[in-house]
C-alpha cells in the first residue's frame, strides 16, 4: 500500500481493507437539485431573443441603436462571404484566437508555478504579491499607452496586454488554492512517510487544482473582455478591430456580429475549461 493509499484509508476516503469501492458521502443540496440546467438556459436565451425581436419589430427602439435579429443574421452571412475592413472574417477570427491563445498559454505557464510558489513560500508571496496586487485592479486601457511606448505597435504589445490581464487571476487563484488546503491533510501525509515531492504531487497540486481551473476560466473571460482594447493598437485584423471599425461607421449590425462571435468563442473556451474540470477534478461538486 502506497503512502497515498494509507492517507486515503486514514482519512476514511476508502476503506483500509476488505472493501470493493470508495465510500460515498452525500452532502445536503441546500435547495440545489444537481439537475442539468441546459433546458433552463435555452428557455432563457429564447426569451431574450424574443424580447429583442419584439422591441425591434414594433419600432420601440430605432434600428440604428438595436438592429433586428434578422438584420444581424443577414449581415453575418454578408461578412462571412465578403469579409469586412479589407480582410475575410476567418482572418479576423484567426488573428484574435492567436492572440488570446498565445497570451493564455503564457499566463498559465507563468501564473500557476508562481502562484503555487507564493502559496508555499512566504518570501515569494512577500516579493510577488505587491506588484501583482498593484496592477491587477487597473483597467487594461490605463496601461495600454505604456505597452505602445515600450513595445511598439506590433503583436508583442497586444499579446503582452492580454497576458497581463490574464496572469493575475491565474496566479492569485493558484496561491489561494494552496492556502485553502487543510493543514491536517498535509500533516497526515508527512506522518505516513510522504516525501516533499509526494506531498506536492499528491496533496498540494490536486488540492489547488479546482481553484486553478476556476482562475483560468475567470482569466479567459477577462482576456476576451480586454481583446477590443488590445486590438486598438494599430490593428488591421481581429474581431476587436472589426467591432471598432464598424462602430466608426455606425454599422450597428456588424458590431452585433462581432459581439456574437466573441461571445461564441468565449463560451467555447469556458466550456473547454469546464470539461477539463470534469476530467481532472471529478470529486468537485457540480452546481
Amino acid at each position: 500500500m502506497t503512502v497515498i493509499d494509507k492517507l486515503a484509508a486514514f482519512e476514511g476516503e476508502v476503506p483500509s481493507s476488505g472493501a470493493t469501492g470508495p465510500r460515498t458521502v452525500r452532502m445536503p443540496a441546500f435547495g440545489i437539485s444537481g439537475q442539468p440546467t441546459t433546458l433552463i438556459s435555452l428557455v432563457t436565451a429564447s426569451l431574450l431573443v424574443g424580447a429583442w425581436w419584439f422591441v425591434t419589430e414594433y419600432g420601440l427602439v430605432s434600428s440604428l441603436f438595436l438592429p433586428r435579429p434578422a438584420e444581424v443574421l443577414h449581415q453575418f452571412v454578408v461578412v462571412a462571404r465578403d469579409g469586412y475592413a479589407g480582410a475575410p472574417l476567418i482572418d479576423h477570427v484567426g488573428a484574435s484566437l492567436f492572440r488570446i491563445g498565445l497570451a493564455a498559454a503564457l499566463a498559465i505557464l507563468a501564473g500557476i508555478p508562481l502562484g503555487l510558489l507564493m502559496g508555499l513560500n512566504r518570501f515569494a508571496k512577500g516579493i510577488l504579491d505587491t506588484p501583482i496586487e498593484f496592477y491587477w485592479p487597473l483597467p487594461p486601457l490605463s496601461y495600454l499607452p505604456l505597452m505602445i511606448i515600450w513595445l511598439g505597435i506590433g503583436e508583442t504589445s497586444k499579446v503582452t496586454l492580454l497576458f497581463l490581464a490574464m496572469f493575475a487571476p491565474i496566479c492569485l487563484a493558484a496561491q489561494s488554492g494552496v492556502r485553502s488546503l487543510p493543514v491536517e491533510r498535509a500533516q497526515a501525509a508527512r506522518t505516513l512517510g510522504a516525501t516533499r515531492l509526494q506531498l506536492f504531487a499528491h496533496i498540494v497540486l490536486p488540492g489547488a487544482l479546482p481553484e486553478i481551473l476556476t482562475g483560468i476560466r475567470i482569466a479567459l473571460g477577462v482576456g476576451w473582455g480586454t481583446l477590443v482594447a488590445a486590438e486598438l493598437i494599430a490593428s488591421t485584423r481581429g474581431i476587436g478591430f472589426l467591432i471598432m471599425s464598424a462602430a466608426q461607421f455606425l454599422a450597428t449590425d456588424v458590431v452585433f456580429v462581432g459581439i456574437a462571435i466573441i461571445s461564441v468563442c468565449a463560451f467555447s473556451f469556458a466550456h473547454a475549461v469546464r470539461l477539463a474540470e470534469r476530467l481532472l477534478v471529478p470529486w468537485r461538486g457540480r452546481g
